[in-house]
């Protein structure tokens, strides 16, 4: 389903529903999106390195292409992780293209790092991710938790599969939440269906 219209029709999809914003991956479908639907989009491109395993918005070129296709809000990795471009930088580039930063960590270290480099928003994306460890099924409400008490407005990302863990994230202090292959992966969604009722 990865075809500009596919995407904007799923982002319309999202609009009906009650969405308040959009994050939408790869310069084609940021420009389609932005200019079909009122919603504030969050643009992000994913690109594999040869000698970082930084994938989303990962160097300052992407940043410019995002923000060209007209995204008012760029979402990139901002990790300790070896990395192509430092996290200030970014934000700098972000900013100064008139958009708002949003920091996609993993860790309350890097989250507080990002704030305090300037970064309006950050999101617990890639908390679970970034380690050898194999991800954890339920979203780090935790980190949420600890982001939203340092003052940081967080937006809750990552394993949230359901409207009652949209919810305890909201419970836990985030400004928003981000819901993504429950919504936009129906053959992921379609597994866990096929998978409980297997189980049952």
């Amino acid at each position: 389903m990865d075809r500009v219209e596919d995407v904007v029709a799923m982002a319309r999809c999202a609009e009906m529903g009650g969405a308040a914003g959009l994050r939408i991956e790869g310069v084609a479908n940021v420009r389609a999106v932005a200019a079909a639907l009122p919603l504030p989009t969050v643009g992000i491109i994913k690109r594999d390195l040869a000698d970082s395993d930084v994938r989303i918005t990962p160097d300052l070129e992407d940043i410019d292409a995002l923000l060209d296709a007209g995204a008012p809000i760029i979402a990139f990795d901002a990790t300790a992780r070896q990395r192509p471009c430092p996290v200030a930088e970014m934000i700098t580039r972000i900013q100064a293209g008139g958009a708002l930063a949003f920091a996609d960590c993993a860790t309350l270290t890097e989250g507080q790092a990002a704030h305090q480099a300037g970064a309006e928003i950050v999101g617990t994306t890639l908390s679970g991710y970034t380690g050898a460890d194999a991800p954890p099924d339920d979203p780090d409400l935790d980190l949420v938790r600890a982001l939203a008490a340092d003052g940081i407005r967080v937006v809750a990302e990552g394993r949230l599969r359901t409207p009652a863990q949209a919810a305890a994230a909201m419970q836990a202090g985030a400004f928003a939440v981000v819901v993504g292959q429950a919504i936009t992966r129906p053959d992921v969604a379609t597994r866990w269906f096929a998978e409980a009722v297997r189980g049952g």
